[in-house]
C-alpha cells in the first residue's frame, strides 16, 4: 500500500521515560474542527514528545492545508486520494507509524472532530507505564460520560457495547466502540506481522471493534480510563450512519465467530 509522506519522518527526543507518543487522527472533511484540536495538542506540557499523524481520507475541503499549517505541533500528513472510509484511514495511519516507531512508543488513535481531549493522553501513558498494552478511553466507567452526543448515537454505542460484552467478553473492556485508545507499538507490530494488510479490513466505524477483537488473540492487558465526550465542540454533521454501522457490527460478529483461531505465536514469548 502506498502511503505518501510530505517530508522525511524524524522521531527523536521522547518527552518521558518509555517512549514517544504517536497520535493517529483519521480525518475526512475536518477543516473546521482541526484548528481547535491541534491548538490543544500544541498546548500540552509534553507536546515535544508527541507526533500527530493526520490521515486525510480524500477530503474535499481544506483538511490537508489546515493540518500542514498547524503551529507548535510535530505533524505528519498521510493522504488518500479518494475517500476510503474510517477503517482504512486508521489502517493507513497505523502502518505509517509502525514504519518508524520504537517498540517502547505508544500509538493513540482518536477522533479529529475535537470531541476527544488530548489531555487524556497523560492518563493513557500512566496506564501503559503500569503494565497495560491497550488503554481505552471509556464512556461507560465511573467518570465517563457522553451526554452531549445525539441520542441515536448514544443508543447505538450502548447497544453495541452490550452485544459485544455478551458475545465476545474481552476482559477489561466496557466500551467496545470508543474511538479513543492507546496501544503499545510492540503489540501492534506483533499483530501487524501476523495479519499484514488485513489488520484492519472494515471500512466504517466497526473498525475499532475489529482491531480490538484481533488484538485480544495476543492476550493483551487492557485497561480503561474515563472519557468525557465533548460532542458540543464538534462542528458539522455526524458521519455515522445507523443502519450501515449496525450491519457492520453484526457482520463483524459473524466473521469473528466463524474465523479459525489465529496462530498461537500471537500470544508472544512464553505463551
Amino acid at each position: 500500500m502506498s502511503i505518501p509522506l510530505p517530508r522525511p519522518v524524524e522521531v527523536t527526543g521522547p518527552a518521558r521515560d518509555g517512549g514517544r507518543t504517536h497520535v493517529v487522527l483519521p480525518a475526512y472533511n475536518e477543516a473546521a474542527n482541526l484548528p481547535a484540536l491541534l491548538d490543544r495538542f500544541a498546548a500540552l506540557e509534553f507536546a515535544d514528545g508527541v507526533t500527530v499523524w493526520v490521515v486525510d481520507d480524500g477530503s474535499s475541503d481544506d483538511t490537508a492545508a489546515v493540518a500542514l499549517g498547524a503551529a507548535g505541533v510535530d505533524l505528519q500528513l498521510v493522504r488518500h486520494e479518494v475517500n476510503r472510509g474510517l477503517g482504512q484511514a486508521v489502517h493507513s495511519g497505523l502502518r505509517a507509524v509502525l514504519r518508524v516507531a520504537h517498540p517502547d512508543d505508544i500509538v493513540v488513535v482518536m477522533d479529529a472532530d475535537d470531541t476527544h481531549d488530548p489531555a487524556l493522553i497523560e492518563p493513557l501513558w500512566a496506564e501503559v507505564a503500569a503494565g497495560a498494552d491497550v488503554v481505552i478511553c471509556s464512556r461507560f466507567v465511573d467518570g465517563g460520560d457522553d451526554a452531549t452526543a445525539p441520542p441515536v448515537r448514544r443508543l447505538l454505542s450502548r447497544c453495541a457495547a452490550a452485544l459485544f460484552r455478551r458475545i465476545v467478553a474481552v476482559e477489561g473492556v466496557a466500551d467496545f466502540t470508543s474511538g479513543f485508545r492507546a496501544y503499545r507499538v510492540s503489540l501492534l507490530d506483533r499483530a501487524a506481522r501476523h495479519w499484514g494488510e488485513r489488520l484492519v479490513e472494515e471500512k466504517g466505524f466497526a473498525c475499532m471493534v475489529e482491531l480490538l477483537l484481533k488484538l485480544r488473540h495476543c492476550e493483551p492487558v487492557i485497561r480503561e480510563v474515563p472519557l468525557l465526550l465533548r460532542y458540543d465542540r464538534k462542528r458539522g454533521a455526524s458521519k455515522l450512519r445507523l443502519r450501515r454501522t449496525l450491519a457492520q457490527y453484526l457482520r463483524l460478529l459473524v466473521r469473528d465467530r466463524l474465523a479459525p483461531p489465529p496462530h498461537w505465536a500471537l500470544r508472544g514469548p512464553g505463551a
